[in-house]
């Protein structure tokens, strides 16, 4: 089956937190394909499996816990977030393989608007040089995927700095915008990842749907 694209634009967290507990458990049983999600959040800080107890955070963000690994970390607008619903055994079981797979898709992405990304040894996600620009956090079940990865296009980075995302120093984050000096298109960008998402992921290509007819 070919996999299915579908962009919420911008909605709250816990609302597609929702949604992609509904469709993992429809990829599950093979009711669906695949799945990329694609959008924004209004102003959150999500805390992962591996957060500190004893962190705080500032009492302008609501702060919810969640199944993904990694730690803490801001979604804002400006952030394209990608949540892709893929079945593993459709191809591998292989967690860090597909972690890979999600940095693959943030580095081919940055090269398409002139910026050079990287990995770093001992560390997830992408940077440009020492900074970070893309954060990435799973969780499986039924070897189904869910929650993903996080891009910095033109994101306010200052919430970053009341916190410590990913257990480093905010001031680590950076954008696209920054990092290439001038401004990107958001929409642009989101059209670019869909399109490597369809080259690396699993199921793919992802085909812009409808999620209601598939879920009901």
């Amino acid at each position: 089956m070919t996999g299915i694209h579908y962009d919420w634009g911008t909605a709250p967290y816990l609302e597609l937190h929702e949604l992609q507990q509904r469709l993992v458990v429809a990829r599950a049983d093979n009711r669906i394909p695949n799945v990329l999600l694609t959008g924004e959040h209004p102003h959150v800080i999500t805390l992962g499996r591996k957060t500190p107890a004893e962190g705080t955070y500032d009492e302008r963000f609501d702060v919810v816990q969640v199944e993904r690994g990694g730690e803490a970390t801001y979604h804002g607008p400006g952030q394209i977030v990608a949540y892709p619903i893929v079945h593993l055994t459709q191809s591998r079981k292989d967690l860090h393989r597909f972690q890979r797979d999600l940095e693959e898709i943030g580095i081919r992405t940055l090269a398409d608007f002139g910026i050079e990304g990287s990995r770093r040894e001992g560390l997830t996600g992408v940077w440009i040089g020492l900074r970070k620009v893309q954060s990435l956090g799973i969780a499986v079940r039924r070897w189904v995927t869910w929650h993903g990865l996080a891009l910095n296009v033109a994101t306010d980075l200052e919430p970053f700095r009341t916190f410590n995302p990913c257990g480093l120093d905010g001031h680590v984050m950076i954008s696209m915008t920054e990092a290439g000096g001038r401004e990107i298109d958001l929409a642009e960008v989101k059209t670019r990842l869909v399109v490597h998402a369809s080259e690396i992921l699993p199921g793919g290509p992802y085909e812009t749907g409808v999620l209601p007819d598939l879920i009901d």
